[in-house]
């Protein structure tokens, strides 16, 4: 039988977000992976000129493997040969295909619960862009219908072929490669490693830089860890562990190794963003993709030639990196980053003569290395860094559940009403400390002194305040991003936010 990919997506609700295509477990049945995957194929054909051979990897939800075979299932049927690289992070698969001139397949959810999960697709070159996901949901295919029984499930699942090495082995070498066996030595770094697919792979890398290294909070479990929005415990665990343990940072990542958590000696888990600038600064970027939520220290800190901001997702922030890129002019280096600290390398690096290649995909382990590299050249800690910054503050956090159409709805309302100064400038007012006559200070208005739309709703107040409110990408959630100048001020602010926001539900 023929079927169209978007009556898939419309039957099933797994459709593309920010980052691949996600979904419900109970929504990917072996079915829709299996279409996805041939759509993803059956593009590939027509769009790339790369020999019949796929190869595909997968973080350690519970269902990961189950999908994985549906994929297996899917590139035999096609005729193509599958390679699987194991459960190694999206980047490692990533580079794998670079190298190799391949289309790659990552079975992840990245950070979202484990009732959920996700396929990251890979074109030979790299991640996908928004056009290639178009030229995806655009096929139809071919197949035995009889394959699967009433509830979507393959009947006789195939078995995961041999796992192909090469993959992990050359990413644990990217790095040591580049920055040298000794470029962490005399440094002491703990791994928080909970169910991230790469939490071996850290801890073999750092080692291999000469770090010592301190693994722990190990799960069998999958944990969820959001590096845009941390969990509570988290943050406890971090704490408690460096109060223990003397360590120079802590590192962690999410579920698929892509993103990544940096944390000081006290163990306070760093923004994103924060990291994504001083990784830059350390490697020498020279131009700067970022999306438009990202902290503006990355401006106010006169580090960088030019800077584009992009909507929110890792293929926007493609397209702006490749809009910087200056190809008689290598010496413009171009890279980008994140609010989630994935950090992407558009063009090739150089350092005492040995090349760092570049990687156009989210990586979690070159933004951490970098700004440990430079706390060891400049013998500083990573809060030295931090204070050399200009003072702004983000937070981030999201309303859970709470439906993607809905909040589109809620932004519309605001935007055609002009709602956001009326709903916000009050909690974005900077008042005086007292009033003219000596009482106390009166409560007033914020103006709204610009807006911007690339991606959700931003509105800066004449305090120097940034509230930003945004529908996620890929989960029914509602995100508010607030900026300001002060770390208990964020805080408080985004507070706010999200009471008023919580009244929305209804």
């Amino acid at each position: 039988m023929s079927v169209a990919m978007q009556d898939v997506m419309k039957q099933s609700g797994v459709a593309f977000g920010t980052s691949g295509a996600r979904g419900l477990v109970s929504a990917m049945t072996d079915r829709v992976c299996y279409v996805y995957a041939r759509s993803f194929i059956k593009y590939c054909e027509a769009s790339y000129k790369c020999e019949h051979t796929i190869a595909i990897a997968g973080d350690l939800r519970p269902s990961t493997e189950r999908i994985l075979k549906s994929l297996v299932q899917a590139g035999a049927d096609a005729n193509w040969k599958v390679i699987y690289c194991g459960r190694i992070p999206s980047p490692a698969i990533a580079m794998y295909g670079i190298d190799k001139h391949l289309p790659t397949i990552m079975v992840t959810g990245s950070h979202i619960p484990a009732d959920r999960n996700g396929i990251k697709f890979n074109h030979p070159n790299g991640e996908i862009t928004k056009a290639d996901e178009q030229g995806i949901v655009s096929q139809s295919v071919d197949f035995d219908e009889a394959l699967f029984d009433d509830k979507g499930m393959l009947k006789a699942a195939p078995e995961l072929p041999a796992v192909e090495a090469e993959a992990e082995a050359n990413y644990c070498k990217r790095y040591p490669d580049f920055f040298g066996s000794d470029a962490l030595h005399g440094l002491t770094i703990g791994v928080y490693q909970h169910s991230a697919v790469g939490r071996d792979i850290v801890v073999k890398v750092l080692e291999s830089l000469g770090a010592t290294v301190k693994p722990f909070g190990r799960s069998d479990v999958f944990v969820p860890v959001d590096t845009e929005a941390i969990r509570k415990e988290d943050e406890e665990l971090a704490r408690e562990f460096t109060h223990k343990d003397y360590v120079d940072a802590v590192f962690s990542t999410d579920g698929d190794s892509d993103r990544p958590l940096l944390a000081d000696d006290v163990g306070m888990w760093l923004r994103g963003d924060v990291l994504g600038i001083l990784a830059a600064q350390s490697l020498g970027i020279k131009r700067i993709a970022t999306p438009v939520s990202c902290n503006t220290s990355l401006e106010k800190s006169g580090s960088f030639e030019k800077i584009c901001r992009t909507r929110i997702g890792s293929p926007y922030v493609i397209a702006g990196m490749e809009s910087l890129v200056d190809a008689n002019d290598k010496s413009l280096t171009v890279a980008g980053y994140e609010a989630n600290g994935g950090f992407l390398l558009e063009t090739d690096l150089t350092l005492d003569g040995r090349t760092l290649k570049a990687l156009p995909t989210r990586d979690a382990l070159l933004p951490m290395i970098a700004v440990m590299v430079m706390v060891r050249k400049e013998r500083m800690c990573v809060v030295d860094l931090l204070r050399k910054l200009p003072k702004r503050f983000t937070v981030s956090d999201r309303l859970k559940e709470f439906p993607t159409e809905k909040s589109k709805a809620k932004l519309a309302e605001i935007r055609e009403k002009n709602l956001g100064e009326k709903l916000f400038g009050a909690l974005a007012a900077k008042p005086s400390k007292f009033a003219k006559d000596g009482s106390a200070p009166k409560a007033f208005q914020g103006k709204m002194v610009s807006l911007n739309e690339v991606d959700g709703y931003r509105m800066e107040f004449d305090s120097g305040d940034i509230i930003h409110l945004r529908p996620s990408g890929n989960a029914p959630e509602f995100r508010c991003y607030v900026e300001t100048e002060g770390k208990e001020r964020s805080a408080e602010l985004l507070a706010d936010c999200l009471k008023i926001m919580e009244g929305w539900r209804n």
